[in-house]
């Protein structure tokens, strides 16, 4: 039997362009999270965020989670990359894994607008419960 583990995550949402004014403010990492800005502009802003937002910029992903949305970011803590075997951020960083980092990345965005509610929904329609 598999077992899996799952690495500290937070859950960036933005939809550009249909954002709300009158949404509240979260907070992310100790930092506030802005309905009216992007995904980008939000992590920046985290400190417990500062791999994930290097290994966007390595994978040359920024214009992509700029553009109109919505998007869901699954975002990986600075916790959660330490859990990595050592050398694996290194190694992903380097410039011919650029294609392997955009892959892993990636899988961590889904389009769209989904909080906790919806999440737990997703995983529980997947193993078809």
């Amino acid at each position: 039997m598999k077992t899996r583990k799952f690495l500290s995550i937070a859950l960036f949402t933005v939809a550009l362009g249909t954002t709300s004014f009158a949404q509240k403010t979260v907070m992310v990492g100790g930092a506030a999270m802005y309905p009216t800005k992007n995904i980008v502009e939000n992590a920046v802003n985290s400190k417990d965020h500062t791999t994930l937002v290097a290994a966007v910029k390595a994978a040359g992903l920024v214009e992509t989670l700029q553009s109109a949305g919505p998007f869901t970011v699954f975002a990986p803590t600075n916790a959660a990359f330490d859990k990595l075997p050592m050398g694996t951020i290194e190694t992903l960083l380097k410039p011919e894994n650029l294609k392997a980092l955009q892959t892993i990345l990636t899988y961590h965005v889904v389009a769209g607008k989904m909080n906790g509610m919806d999440v737990a929904k997703a995983i529980k329609a997947g193993n078809g419960k």
